[in-house]
């Protein structure tokens, strides 16, 4: 079984590759209930990554998860600066959603969903900013940024290691729970790595979304973050929350990717989210 279809194994949601805005985009599409649009971050393997989730969200949301252009299996643009992602991710929204849906936006990528918000906030039902740099003054840890190269430059099996370790609060507790996938998932993101467009749109997103947003945002938004979040720290998210007066959920023991690590601490503050 290849590595990707190994991701995605058994969960409640089709596959699909659409045309949104002329860019041939993969988007996972299931569940029932009000929509529930998942933005992953700047990972070379797309929306795959959000699968640990998709089955508890499934019953309760019509689920919509996108490969971002140029990351997963969807094409890359020219550029994916703001323009591109705005026309992008509004014409995705008007062939998926019957309505505004809350978007949960991770990361990188997150950046430019709090960019589109402030443009395109009567597009949207709420929003969520899962460990989003550019919520504040963000400055990339020099060792991240380290290691961040040294992926780019060579995707081998200890540079990913490396990288794990640094996303994750307890790597070693993850793979106990569940080791085919979190094998699968090095797997597939090492392979994606390794294709052109795929490092140049990981290369521009780094260079761009790690700015801060100083748009105004009168969408419902909450700040979702990990406690131990070595990535963008909750520090940054502290901040951020008291200075525009948005909410802050924590999730405790968890890094930058709480919906992998605690998948079910994720999903409750999902719910707290759309009180």
């Amino acid at each position: 079984m290849m590595a990707r279809e190994r991701l995605l194994q058994g969960l409640p949601v089709d596959e699909r590759r659409i045309d949104v805005n002329d860019v041939a985009t993969v988007v996972l599409a299931g569940g029932d209930g009000p929509p529930l649009v998942l933005l992953h971050g700047g990972i070379e393997c797309g929306g795959a990554y959000w699968a640990p989730v998709i089955p508890q969200l499934a019953e309760r949301y019509q689920l919509v998860v996108p490969d971002v252009p140029g990351l997963g299996e969807s094409a890359a643009v020219a550029r994916l600066d703001q323009q591109a992602f705005d026309g992008w991710l509004l014409a995705l929204l008007e062939q998926s959603c019957d309505r505004p849906p809350t978007l949960i936006a991770h990361s990188l990528v997150g950046t430019l969903a709090a960019r589109f918000a402030a443009s395109h906030g009567d597009q949207l039902h709420r929003l969520v900013l899962y460990g989003v740099p550019g919520v504040g003054p963000y400055r990339l840890p020099v060792g991240l940024r380290v290691t961040a190269i040294r992926f780019a430059v060579h995707p081998s099996e200890a540079n990913m290691e490396r990288f794990e370790r640094r996303a994750f609060a307890d790597l070693d507790s993850v793979r106990r729970r569940d080791p085919d996938w979190m094998h699968a998932f090095s797997t597939y993101t090492r392979s994606r790595a390794r294709v052109p467009h795929v490092g140049r749109t990981m290369r521009h997103l780094v260079a761009t979304c790690t700015k801060q947003v100083h748009d105004r945002i009168d969408v419902p938004t909450t700040l979702l973050w990990g406690a131990e979040d070595r990535f963008v720290p909750l520090s940054l998210a502290a901040e951020a929350a008291g200075r525009l007066g948005r909410p802050l959920r924590v999730i405790e023991e968890a890094g930058h990717v709480p919906h992998i690590e605690r998948p079910a601490a994720f999903i409750e503050e999902v719910a707290r989210t759309q009180g």
